[in-house]
C-alpha cells in the first residue's frame, strides 16, 4: 500500500529536525535541475543586464558603506 503526499508529509514532519533535513536535501537533490553550465550562462546574463542598467543611467548606484548601513538599519 503506497501513501498519499498528505501522509507521506504527515510521516515526514514526525521524524526528528536532522532527519527531516536528510530528506530535505533528498528530495531537492532529485529535482531536474539546470547544469551548471545553464546556470552560469544565466548569470552571465544577469550581470550583463546590471553592468548595462548602471551604464545607461536606468539604475543609480550607492556607496557600499551607504548601502551597509541601509541594510544594518532595517534588520534593527
Amino acid at each position: 500500500m503506497s501513501l498519499t503526499l498528505d501522509q507521506l508529509a504527515t510521516e515526514a514532519m514526525g521524524l526528528p529536525t536532522a532527519s527531516r533535513a536528510a530528506l530535505a536535501e533528498k528530495l531537492i537533490g532529485s529535482l531536474d535541475a539546470a547544469s551548471d553550465a545553464e546556470i552560469q550562462q544565466v548569470w552571465v546574463a544577469e550581470a550583463i543586464r546590471r553592468r548595462d542598467d548602471v551604464r545607461s543611467g536606468r539604475v543609480k548606484t550607492i556607496p557600499g558603506d551607504e548601502a551597509l548601513a541601509r541594510v544594518r538599519r532595517s534588520m534593527a
